[in-house]
């Protein structure tokens, strides 16, 4: 007896019903609770089509007692009940949990429940919703974290200082005490009993250092002469002219044609500026070196020698430096503006609520309760340098090293250097590719 499934709703009342199941257990399965009438009498037999039956799937679990809902299946319905799930042919996209001509929670053009995850819309109403697939498989795309470092650990990376201040104030001392070697201009032959220049020079010294298989060249410019004129106007410019000069070779090389793989970086990333511990006030001189370069380069202002002054005199003059900074529109790094999210900003405001940091720099050690430490030996005592209790150099330390070391170099490439990219372009109309003798010529 052929049977044909109508939908449970049809009220057609001229029709003979029969409440025998199918033959095919297979209908039976997924047709369940649907009527079905016996057409022998409305079709001849060699006119009636023959019935299509589903392909049986994998993994078909029985309804749950307490749903309301009909059992799923996968794919989409053209009629009443159930939507039939495809052939077994068809493959499943993966994070999807059913097919259907368009996707989503869609529902058949009879009323069916298809249960798709996977975004767009069905014949019948629909819900996309937008979320991350559920892999069934590990993948391997954490690796690119491991890939990243090992590319990195063979290349290596550029960093490059600039300390500015008076003379005296022990901006070589502090760069050595950072990087634990001697890496000032000190240490290639430069005599304490040497005149002060009568103008700012620019000195730059480069270093491959090494820790735990990393490589980085870290180039220290210093600027000697800087403010130790009787007459010290417009002596901040040699300092800008060798900042936008780092600038423009950089320009230069991206414009080339036949560029290298890997342009060399001499761009200063960071420049600290050393105050004197004064404990009144900046002086002029500080105020317009910070307010004239603090757009071309990330500044950060440090209190030199700070063990000449007490706790209290201390925070006082910290108060006072960052108050007249504000007053005078001097940004100093980490700039507000370029806090990327409120995690950022929550650990950058607790920084700048910490600068100008008070620092003490010292390359010889002391023993101290067993230990050798990095420190300053006084007649009440020996101040030690990487103390937070003493000063703040290991607050300045973690800060520029170990926390913003990266983000230093980025914001240098991506707001300072774009800055002055973009000015030069629109000042010359675009700069023209530099041929391969000019460059040989340059090299020379």
């Amino acid at each position: 007896m052929t049977m044909v499934s109508l939908h449970p709703h049809d009220s057609s009342a001229d029709r003979a019903f029969s409440m025998e199941e199918p033959e095919d257990p297979y209908v039976a399965m997924y047709y369940p609770g649907s009527v079905y009438v016996d057409m022998s009498d409305v079709v001849p037999p060699e006119v009636r089509p023959k019935p299509a039956v589903p392909a049986k799937p994998p993994n078909v679990g029985a309804p749950s007692p307490s749903s309301s809902f009909p059992p799923q299946g996968l794919g989409i319905g053209g009629g009443g009940g159930v939507c039939a799930p495809p052939p077994s042919g068809i493959p499943v996209p993966i994070g999807s949990h059913s097919l259907g001509h368009g996707g989503g929670h869609s529902v058949g053009h009879g009323g069916g429940h298809a249960a798709v995850h996977s975004g767009g819309h069905g014949h019948g109403s629909s819900h996309s919703s937008s979320g991350g697939s559920t892999l069934l498989g590990y993948i391997g795309i954490d690796t690119i974290i491991e890939q990243m470092r090992k590319k990195t650990m063979k290349t290596g990376f550029d960093f490059n200082i600039m300390v500015a201040g008076h003379s005296g104030l022990g901006k070589s001392t502090l760069i050595n005490t950072l990087f634990k070697s001697q890496v000032s201009r000190r240490s290639t032959g430069w005599s304490r009993d040497e005149k002060i220049p009568k103008t700012v020079e620019i000195k730059s010294v480069s270093h491959v250092i090494e820790e735990g298989g990393v490589k980085m060249k870290l180039t220290v410019v210093d600027t000697p002469g800087f403010g130790d004129q009787i007459n010290n106007d417009n002596c901040w410019e040699p300092i800008s002219k060798y900042i936008n000069e780092q600038y423009e070779k950089f320009l230069k090389e991206e414009v080339n044609i036949a560029r290298k793989k890997r342009i060399p970086d001499t761009r200063v990333h960071c420049c600290l500026y050393f105050i004197s511990p004064t404990g009144h006030s900046l002086r002029q001189l500080d105020i317009e070196f910070m307010r004239r370069l603090s757009h071309s380069v990330n500044i950060i202002p440090v209190i030199a020698k700070a063990d000449t002054m007490t706790i209290e005199e201390r925070q006082e003059f910290k108060q006072r430096v960052r108050k007249e900074l504000e007053m005078s529109g001097i940004e100093f790094y980490p700039q507000k503006e370029f806090d990327e999210d409120m995690e950022d900003k929550s650990d950058n405001d607790k920084i700048r609520e910490a600068m100008p940091f008070a620092v003490v720099g010292s390359d010889k050690e002391y023993q101290v309760n067993g230990k050798r430490v990095l420190g300053r030996k006084t007649a009440w005592g020996i101040v030690e340098v990487e103390n937070p209790h003493h000063c703040e150099f290991a607050q300045l330390r973690d800060f520029l090293i170990r926390s913003h070391l990266q983000d230093l170099k980025e914001v240098t490439h991506n707001i300072q250097y774009e800055t002055y990219r973009a000015k030069r372009l629109n000042e010359n109309g675009g700069l023209h590719p530099i041929s391969s003798s000019d460059t040989q010529e340059s090299n020379l």
